[in-house]
């Protein structure tokens, strides 16, 4: 028999000795809670500033304490972990910092609430036992956040842990507040802020939350009823604001009220006039061209009462009752006067328009519910223009990176044109405004170092927490004390967030992180930049359900991330979330993804406990070994062999080069199909097949491919990697191990080719085994011809064994063949399939390559015919081209040539 036309001989694979080293199952609930606690246990997670390794630090968003983590937090925690884990395999000293926000309103109105049920309030407390209340809540109540991110897997230094009203972030608090006064930065002023009636406080941009409402929008006439003396129409939504109008504003060249500029209309109920002012605000084209002005309850009115120094009487008092007008609407509820007004109106004949439906967008309380009500208020506020500007500045002159660099345009939109900040709110539980008010007007700020004047009164309101949460970066860490915390780990190397609140929280900590950038606390002898709070800023995208919405409490599409955990395990919840997260981009989850994670660490269980009960390990020789060589002698490695080892590195860069540029959703993608579609599909059967030969280092190849490849995942997939690694290795554990540094073994392409041939040799033949219905694993008689000149003579057992054929027998009569044409020849696979060949089955099967095969022929044939593309092209990819035509019009004649020789 020719080498051309030679038997198949089978595999004959035997299993080696059992181990006791993995269970038969995954079940990642049994072992997630044990294994987290030993790494906490043994201190993996702890940072130290004397360390002499080069500092990696990422302080955690801090979540709200009165919440619990969604969704959004598990995206947050799974990311920063994954980058924090890597890290420290690499040799750096890591330090997450954990910890939780104080939550100003969310947490008083917790109390609050649980006050009601006996049927209390605050006031029957008074301010410092109520105070005292919330602390009680917070040490029984607060720690829910704490065991989620446990369960999550979050590698964070516990000793560490913050809390934004700890005595020293509160030291930080007063400290900065200091600073900022002195510098003329903080001010006192009435302007408009958003207010909640029933919180009774303003609320910050990021506390509202804006729907589409079904409102009325009402017509009413200002001025004489008698057409021919001066009057003025306007609309509104809101007719309970028409209660503290001052003026009528129109366009400066609207001809229709020209003459009417400069005029006053008496008021309908009030006796203040109303004057007529022009304003190029007014757009002349939308409704009559003329707006009522309500500058204490409405923005664009505010500005416009600004400008024409207008008065700006509040009608509406901290609950949203009317107040001070000496009308009979004094004392209703807001929508109760919105009625009683224009039932008022129409009985004096004003109403122009009665009400008909106008949707438009209410913001709306985050906390509450109720829709907010702008109000003009006396607050703290501190000046942000020369705060803004370094903040933009830093991230121009690229001392601060924001990944991706396409959300920049973003940034700059809000830091160049950033309003004054409120930073007061009228509650109890939060900072105190260090300000104390003196009988006779006096103000004073009082640092934390000083002592307050006898007799003098604190300001009653708190400040925003956003104030204190801005200050995070370098107050968790000491400031404005001097500590080797500040000096090892400050600033911060990267803050992981959403885009959605770039403007609210990221551009706060930039502004006061640039303020104290001189402070001697930090600037201290550190080596490390301390101009800003953080050298990179990576944002990514929303999470959103499988259908592309966004995840909400009112659509009911929200997922419970820690539900996922109890069902899939935690390992699965993170290479969800992680497989779908790359810069800037929102990523859509269903509990499908979930599933298929889930069966992605079941792959990876079942791969190497194969790899164990077959001897796979990796002793101190195999590791010195593939330190210096690759794992053996490259003369002993088989094509299988010298091609996933060259795939690994490969893939071993690519997930550096992904997780340097923060995608993670590259990295996974590269990780996962390496695994699965080539390591566990592939690889591991042709082991079965070299272990069968006697091919005995193929149980040390498996082991440094799994060594490498849980290295690899740990950051993402910390669990199931330990528990398997572990079994492996014999090593302590993963959290310290080494991350995988170049092997030093190149991609053979010579193997990597005679792999690729195989495999499609393979696949073919299982295709047609397929058409065929030809049972899995149904041994069929085949001989094959051509494969010395394919380079496959040493790949033959493989074929044999993944294709479920055995060596045809004396006298051998095939029924069929299948011819593939690989890299360098075609093979032709001689079948016996007991006489009977589906014909049918095999034209349709004949038919979808040929209509492949014309196509790319077609697609090549039209490049190649393009005189444009040939004369920009390079030579090289034309040659490419031209060698694929070639081989498509074989392919053409080919199968042409196999569907005419079938009978009809």
């Amino acid at each position: 028999m020719t080498a051309s036309s030679q038997p198949i001989a089978s595999s004959g694979l035997e299993g080696g000795p059992a181990s006791d080293a993995l269970p038969k199952t995954w079940d990642p609930g049994a072992v997630e809670s044990g294994l987290y606690q030993g790494w906490v246990d043994a201190g993996y997670f702890s940072a130290d500033p004397t360390s002499d390794k080069p500092a990696y630090s990422i302080v955690l968003p801090p979540p709200n304490v009165t919440g619990n983590l969604h969704m959004g937090h598990a995206l947050d925690h799974t990311l920063m972990d994954a980058l924090t884990r890597r890290k420290r395999m690499q040799g750096y000293e890591v330090l997450w910092l954990p910890g939780m926000d104080h939550a100003g309103i969310a947490t008083q109105s917790v109390v609050e609430k649980q006050l009601a049920v006996d049927g209390k309030t605050k006031e029957d407390f008074g301010r410092e036992q109520f105070i005292q209340k919330v602390w009680d809540w917070k040490r029984e109540s607060g720690g829910t956040i704490g065991w989620q991110m446990r369960a999550l897997g979050d590698g964070v230094d516990w000793s560490r842990d913050r809390f934004t009203m700890d005595e020293g972030l509160s030291r930080a608090v007063r400290t900065i507040f200091k600073r900022l006064f002195d510098a003329g930065l903080i001010y006192q002023a009435e302007r408009l802020v958003n207010w909640s009636p029933v919180l009774e406080t303003a609320i910050s941009d990021l506390e509202v939350k804006y729907s589409d409402v079904e409102g009325e929008l009402v017509s009413f006439r200002y001025g004489s009823m008698n057409d021919d003396e001066p009057h003025i129409v306007v609309a509104t939504t809101r007719m309970e604001t028409m209660l503290g109008d001052t003026a009528i504003a129109v366009h400066p060249d609207d001809q229709r009220y020209r003459h009417l500029v400069g005029k006053t209309l008496p008021h309908p109920f009030l006796t203040r006039d109303i004057v007529i002012v022009a304003d190029d605000h007014v757009d002349p084209e939308f409704g009559t061209g003329a707006v009522k002005v309500t500058p204490a309850h409405d923005p664009n009115d505010f500005e416009i009462g600004l400008r024409h120094q207008l008065p700006m009487p509040s009608m509406l008092d901290t609950r949203g009752r009317i107040v001070d007008t000496g009308t009979q609407f004094d004392g209703m509820d807001r929508f109760e006067a919105r009625v009683a007004i224009r039932e008022a109106l129409a009985e004096q004949g004003r109403i122009v328009a009665e009400k008909r439906p106008y949707l438009h967008s209410v913001g709306h309380s985050e906390r509450s519910g109720e829709p907010i009500e702008p109000r003009l208020s006396l607050q703290w506020w501190v000046k942000v223009e020369s705060l803004a500007k370094a903040a933009g500045d830093a991230v121009r002159n690229g001392d601060t990176v924001i990944h991706p660099t396409s959300l920049e345009p973003r940034w700059f939109g809000w830091v160049d044109n950033m309003h004054d900040w409120c930073i007061s709110r009228q509650l109890w539980w939060g900072h105190r405004i260090p300000i104390w008010h003196g009988p006779d007007g006096e103000t004073v700020c009082v640092g934390p170092d000083e002592t307050p004047p006898q007799g003098w009164e604190q300001d009653p309101d708190v400040l925003d927490t956003w104030f204190s949460s801005a200050l995070w970066p370098f107050s968790t860490m000491g400031w404005p004390e001097r500590t080797p915390e500040l000096a090892k780990f400050y600033p911060t190397t990267v803050l992981v967030t959403g885009y959605d609140i770039l403007f609210f929280w990221v551009a706060r900590m930039m502004m006061f992180g640039t303020f104290v950038a001189d402070d001697a606390a930090i600037t201290g002898d550190g080596a490390r930049d301390p101009q800003v709070p953080f050298e990179n800023v990576f944002l990514h995208g929303l999470i959103r359900d499988e259908f592309g919405r966004k995840m909400s409490k009112s659509k009911g599409n929200g997922i419970d991330p820690l539900d996922w955990v109890e069902q899939f395990g935690a390992d699965a919840l993170r290479f969800t979330l992680a497989r779908g997260a790359s810069p800037g981009g929102d990523l859509s989850i269903g509990e499908d993804h979930a599933r298929a994670s889930r069966n992605f660490a079941t792959k990876l269980f079942n791969a190497t406990r194969f790899a164990l009960l077959n001897g796979a390990a990796m002793s101190p020789l195999a590791e010195e070994q593939q330190a210096q060589s690759g794992v053996l002698l490259s003369d002993q490695l088989t094509d299988a062999d010298r091609w996933i080892l060259g795939r690994l590195e490969e893939v071993r860069a690519e997930v550096d080069s992904a997780l340097d540029d923060y995608e993670f959703s590259r990295a996974c993608e590269s990780l996962y199909h390496f695994a699965w579609d080539e390591f566990c599909d592939w690889y591991v059967e042709l082991a079965k097949v070299q272990m069968g030969e006697g091919i005995s280092h193929t149980t040390a190849v498996l082991a440094a491919v799994l060594d490498t490849l849980l290295k690899l995942l740990h950051p993402v997939m910390p669990f199931v990697t330990e528990v398997l690694w572990k079994a492996l290795t014999g090593g302590e554990s993963l959290v310290i191990a080494e991350w995988p540094r170049p092997s030093g073994f190149a991609p053979d392409q010579v193997a990597s080719q005679r792999v690729a041939d195989m495999q499609k040799l393979i696949t073919e033949v299982r295709r047609f085994r397929s058409d065929q219905g030809l049972g899995d694993r149904q041994k069929v008689p085949a001989r094959l011809s051509d494969v010395t000149a394919a380079g496959l003579d040493a790949h033959v057992p493989a074929v044999t064994a993944l294709a479920w054929l055995t060596p045809p027998a004396e006298g051998f009569t095939p029924s069929a063949s299948v011819e593939v044409r690989l890299s360098t020849a075609t093979v032709v696979v001689e079948l016996d399939t007991s006489g009977t060949v589906d014909v049918a089955a095999e034209r349709r099967r004949l038919e979808k390559d040929l209509a492949a095969a014309q196509k790319e022929l077609a697609g090549t044939t039209g490049k190649l015919g393009n005189d444009g593309f040939l004369a920009k092209a390079p030579a090289e990819v034309v040659d490419k081209i031209r060698a694929r035509q070639q081989v498509a019009r074989e392919e053409v004649e080919r199968i042409t040539s196999r569907l005419e020789s079938l009978p009809q």
